[in-house]
């Protein structure tokens, strides 16, 4: 029965794994074709494409975070979709609750969030940046993900609520990056936890 304990610890483990961590390899240049007409068709403007060929092609193959500042706007902007006594928050939501949503199935999650305490404490270089809304950190389990969420997002038509419910925005990568939380080191622990648990409540009846 011990051995039967490991057996199913190690199979959810292993399942997690697999999930959670990408093997897919950089983006092939086919993908990254791909990627781009769909941007291209989308209206992205060329100084962007170029900003997401480069990131494309840069791929390491591994997980990364984007960093997210942002801040919305008194009143969001009336695009279709906005009905008037909307918020800023409401109209977000429209975007980010399905691209997040549909993100969570390919591992992608937000590693931390939070509400802006101050304006920015630290800055030069940059005008118009000392005040933001919020700040995120999303993981991607690989930039296929994220560009497969790009695509999936533009089926939807759902960017327009992004752009209506934003005064301003930065958003750029981290790779390599590093957290000392890593779901798959927190699962291993605990799985490790539960299965000697296990064996130790099985070893004491049996004593008794």
């Amino acid at each position: 029965m011990s051995n039967r304990i490991w057996i199913v610890i190690a199979v959810i483990y292993a399942a997690f794994f697999y999930w959670y961590t990408s093997f897919g390899g950089p983006l092939s240049d086919e993908e990254i074709e791909d990627s781009l007409t769909v941007l291209r068709e989308a209206g992205m403007e060329p100084e962007r494409l170029e900003v997401w060929e480069q990131f494309m092609r840069s791929d390491t193959g591994d997980d990364f975070a984007m960093l997210n500042a942002l801040d919305l706007r008194d009143e969001p902007l009336q695009v279709e979709g906005v009905e008037p006594g909307d918020t800023a928050e409401d109209v977000m939501a429209r975007y980010s609750e399905p691209f997040l949503g549909r993100a969570l199935l390919s591992a992608a999650h937000p590693v931390m969030f939070g509400t802006a305490a101050a304006p920015a404490m630290d800055l030069w270089g940059i005008e118009g940046a000392h005040d933001w809304t919020a700040g995120a950190l999303v993981r991607y389990r690989s930039r296929r993900d994220l560009m497969q969420q790009a695509v999936y997002a533009s089926s939807l038509d759902i960017h327009r609520f992004k752009t209506a419910s934003l005064e301003k925005t930065i958003a750029y990568p981290l790779d390599p990056w590093y957290q000392l939380g890593d779901p798959r080191l927190v699962l291993g622990m605990l799985l490790l936890i539960l299965g000697l648990a296990l064996q130790l409540r099985r070893t004491a009846r049996g004593a008794g």
